[in-house]
């Protein structure tokens, strides 16, 4: 009997493991943006990050090219993002890395418009 329940709690875990890594269409949420206030993020396609340090979420709305990303703690936003960025920021292997250095402080929403 122990063995049956074993490979059913592996199937568990797994079946979790696979919503968890799915990505979340966002239905219904809203989050605060530091610099914005709420946004409701219906538009968006969200995906939950798990190996990254720095960055927990990425949000992307592709016909606003607009990005909300959760970096620990604190929501951020940033406009006029193209596709291209975001794809790479997705694929990459240091995903705060690429924030760093092709995301943050060039697509200021101040400057460019949602």
């Amino acid at each position: 009997m122990s063995v049956l329940k074993s490979i059913f709690f592996k199937w568990v875990l797994f079946a979790i493991l696979i919503v968890l890594l799915l990505p979340v269409a966002s239905a219904a949420e809203t989050v605060y943006v530091k610099y914005r206030g709420p946004v409701d993020l219906e538009p968006f396609k969200c995906n939950w990050i798990f190996r990254s340090s720095m960055v927990n979420r990425l949000c992307y709305d592709p016909k606003e090219q607009y990005v909300i990303v959760k970096l620990q703690k604190t929501y951020y936003h940033y406009c006029e993002v193209p596709s291209s960025i975001v794809d790479a920021w997705k694929d990459a292997d240091s995903m705060g890395r690429v924030y760093l250095s092709f995301v943050k402080g060039r697509f200021d929403c101040r400057k460019n418009y949602v």
